[in-house]
């Protein structure tokens, strides 16, 4: 096994002094070096071939000794030293200080094909960063994180991916509900990869700490090696930088709001620089259309990160981050234009997205109030949006009267439709209607557009813990088997069609199907 190996982030940057493993603060740092933990009794439970081969890894090396024992953390590469990142964060909207990689350790950077990829294993032992935790994970979690991150690349929603899932061998205990009813589960780890995990609170701790000598060599090292067309370091720089990450933010959640998912902990430590998703704790998709859903247990009374906010806390976040890169700019008028520019762009942006969501190439003025009216529909009861938009690509302008019949099946009970909501439906589809008549695309060409924006296929929280629940049997083969359908979401896959379908009533209420805690 060779993997091309290309450290800048250990080489570049300031490390910790010190080199014990033991909890602390540390100042002037950007990481600390760490070696992940032995495991009793690793096994390879699946591997992604696409990540394999984006880092010049063949399947004959995935099914290696060396693979297994590097990436559960067994064997550290040669020439590689393994670290855990320095980060700060506001979680839940309130500074917790320094946070950093307390169950993720950094293997190695990876070049290849001219693409540059940082390794790090999750679950794979405390860091300096672990405060009271172990830094280990379980496999319940490392399930969700693996399938997950594939499955947002698949749809097409910048992420950071998945190379491996593996079992430690190890058991961990986890109070999974924060009920005080710990129990010990399986031990995991998933190699998760991604350009950087560089994060807000990378930046937000050097500010915190008034470290302004640290924090200009972290971000001029993230101009040079992740947005090198920026030129070299200035003031501008820094200003053009942050309008850049800002668009790369509201092009992420615009993502998110398509296809109905929800992040669930959108923590300043959790927001990617890169604008890719990051940390897929307790994430969600939508079953019914609700703006005020969250899957986070934890959040589910102020609901900060309910689905209907999360372009709301991306600004939040992206003020935060303006906060802490001040001290290289010094110019509030020309950070505040970038910020004000976000809710503008966000606006038109959103209004896009819906248009192709609905099949529309042209514009009208009167496409806001009838998106409006539609999420109005939507909200009458409860209506599963991934079946709803999949289905509506069907309608038939000519017939309006049958569109309800077309989107039957999104609702969890159609049956118990009053007469006013039936009317409120037709008089919807009326206007949807006469909205088509001034498209020029064939219905045909309208259906194919709709169908490569609103998926099929999504990882229900169900599916997942029915994949969990199997693979605490010792039985993986459905991880493989929603690991292959989620490859492929946009496809109609009518070998696939069971999974083309509502939240089952037994998984409402049930403890993974529906709400989950940050609980690893």
């Amino acid at each position: 096994m060779k993997l091309n190996i290309k450290d800048t982030f250990n080489k570049e940057l300031p490390a910790d002094p010190v080199l014990e493993n033991t909890r602390r603060q540390v100042e002037k740092a950007c990481f600390s070096y760490v070696t992940p933990k032995q495991t009793a009794n690793p096994k390879l439970l699946h591997v992604s071939p696409e990540m394999l081969g984006n880092l010049g890894l063949s399947e004959t090396d995935s099914k290696s000794e060396e693979f297994l024992k590097v990436f559960t953390g067994n064997t550290v590469l040669p020439n590689s030293k393994p670290y855990a990142m320095c980060y700060a964060g506001h979680q839940f909207g309130n500074w917790a200080g320094q946070l950093g990689d307390g169950r993720a350790i950094n293997l190695a950077e990876v070049e290849h094909n001219n693409k540059h990829w940082a390794i790090q294993l999750k679950g794979a032992g405390e860091t300096p960063y672990s405060r009271t935790a172990d830094g280990l994970a379980v496999l319940r979690s490392s399930v969700r994180e693996y399938l997950c991150s594939e499955a947002m690349y698949h749809l097409g929603v910048p992420t950071t991916r998945a190379l491996s899932l593996s079992l430690t061998g190890d058991h961990v205990l986890r109070d999974m509900l924060y009920d005080g009813n710990a129990a010990y589960e399986k031990g995991a780890v998933v190699c998760r990869t991604a350009p950087s995990f560089l994060r807000f609170g990378s930046y937000e701790i050097f500010a915190a700490q008034q470290d302004t000598e640290t924090l200009k060599t972290l971000v001029d090292y993230t101009i040079k090696h992740f947005f090198s067309h920026l030129g070299e370091p200035s003031k501008d720089t820094y200003l053009a930088f942050f309008n850049d990450v800002m668009q790369r933010t509201l092009e992420m959640i615009i993502h998110w709001q398509r296809v109905g998912f929800v992040h669930g902990v959108m923590n300043t430590d959790n927001m990617s620089i890169l604008g890719l998703t990051i940390d897929y704790g307790p994430y969600g998709w939508l079953e019914g259309f609700d703006y005020g859903w969250t899957p986070n247990t934890t959040d589910s009374q102020h609901k900060r990160y309910r689905y209907g906010n999360q372009p709301n806390i991306g600004l939040w976040n992206l003020y935060k981050l303006a906060n802490a890169l001040f001290p290289l700019i010094e110019d509030v008028e020309a950070l505040e234009r970038i910020l004000d520019q976000y809710k503008i762009d966000f606006e038109a942006n959103s209004l896009k997205m819906m248009r192709s969501k609905l099949g529309l190439e042209m514009e009208d003025p009167f496409d806001a109030s009838l998106i409006e009216n539609l999420e109005d529909n939507l909200l009458l009861t409860e209506t599963d949006m991934t079946i709803f938009f999949r289905k509506l690509s069907d309608f038939n302008k000519e017939k309006p009267s049958e569109g309800l019949i077309i989107i039957n099946d999104a609702f969890y009970n159609a049956e118990e439709l009053s007469d006013k909501i039936k009317q409120k439906w037709h008089a919807w589809f009326q206007r949807y209607a006469k909205r088509l008549e001034q498209e020029e695309i064939t219905s045909e060409k309208r259906k194919e557009n709709m169908n490569a924006v609103n998926p099929k296929y999504v990882l229900r929280n169900y599916m997942s813990q029915l994949a969990i629940d199997e693979a605490d049997k010792g039985n993986y083969e459905l991880i493989d088997e929603l690991f292959q359908l989620l490859k492929q979401p946009y496809a109609e896959q009518p070998e696939n069609e069971k999974w083309f379908a509502k939240r089952p009533e037994w998984a409402r209420h049930k403890a993974g199907c529906s709400m989950l805690s940050c609980s690893s």
